[in-house]
């Protein structure tokens, strides 16, 4: 490129091109896993409570939460960095057991830079009577990357 050239611009992801992205995943299908809210830096990603997803205690798996916090956390620094991003680490603490007919993964942008983005995600579990309670939190590092082309 020469010095007058400027770069691609990267595609902009709305909120229908953000659930094709996550519909892309075969594990998130399997899930029912949907996308509620894109853009300006954050993400919701949303999914029905089934008992197929408990652990032996009746409770949503862990590893449930920590898949939605993956998501979260990625598309919302998706909707800054733009769609070719990847999750380069993160953390997640179990406050309390999730019970509830829905969980809610909300996740926003911390910092973005050139190389990576910083995001935090509250994990929620939605009750019938539409109450939330906070059950997880999550931290963690989004990295751009170079798509594939073949």
């Amino acid at each position: 490129m020469t010095s007058t050239e400027q770069p691609e611009p990267t595609p902009a992801l709305d909120l229908a091109a953000a659930q094709h992205l996550l519909d892309a995943q075969p594990f998130s299908r399997l899930l029912g896993a949907r996308i509620t809210a894109f853009g300006d830096g954050g993400a919701t990603v949303e999914l029905d409570v089934r008992a197929d997803l408990h652990q032996q205690n009746g409770f949503l798996h862990g590893g449930v939460l920590a898949y939605a916090a993956d998501n979260a956390l990625t598309f919302a620094a998706g909707a800054v960095l733009g769609p070719s991003v990847l999750t380069g680490g993160f953390s997640i603490q179990y406050l309390r057991p999730a019970t509830g007919r829905t969980l809610r993964a909300r996740a926003t942008v911390v910092h973005a830079g050139r190389r990576q983005a910083v995001t935090r995600c509250d994990l929620l579990t939605v009750a019938d009577d539409a109450g939330e309670t906070l059950c997880a939190v999550a931290q963690g590092t989004v990295l751009p990357v170079t798509p594939r082309t073949s």
